[in-house]
């Protein structure tokens, strides 16, 4: 496995076990505020596919 996909492996990790830490403070300690806590479950997934979609792109056509 090549190392950036190794470094964004564990960069994903810890950035959706954030997200999912606030998503989960949201949920527990505000009252009748459940839709706030959609906007870090979605970050928690598109923020790494966006990242590793660039990373992808930039080192594909680095290697060309």
């Amino acid at each position: 496995m090549a190392l950036w996909k190794r470094f964004w492996l564990l960069l994903s990790g810890i950035w959706v076990l954030l997200c999912g830490l606030s998503a989960f403070t949201i949920l527990a300690f505000a009252e009748g505020e459940e839709a706030k806590a959609l906007q870090p479950a979605l970050l928690a997934v598109a923020v790494p596919a966006a990242a590793y979609a660039a990373l992808w792109l930039y080192f594909r056509l680095r290697a060309r």
